[in-house]
């Protein structure tokens, strides 16, 4: 299972690019509290939980169970 802090994300995009199954996108309808388009998983059911999101993320704001 994936979770994602949209609140401390920086939509950066480096877990987008890193994501192997492409269910990560920047979400353009979404601003966070510090300015910045956070990050949505497009479909949590192909999730393989290979968790190389949570480590390129500078900000730790994913985590995998």
């Amino acid at each position: 299972m994936i979770t994602i802090n949209e609140e401390m994300c920086q939509g950066c995009g480096l877990c987008v690019e890193i994501c192997p199954r492409k269910i990560l996108a920047l979400d353009e309808s979404k601003i966070n509290d510090r300015g910045h388009t956070p990050v949505m998983i497009t479909d949590k059911n192909v999730c393989t939980g290979c968790s190389l999101c949570a480590v390129m993320c500078p900000d730790c704001v994913i985590e995998i169970e």
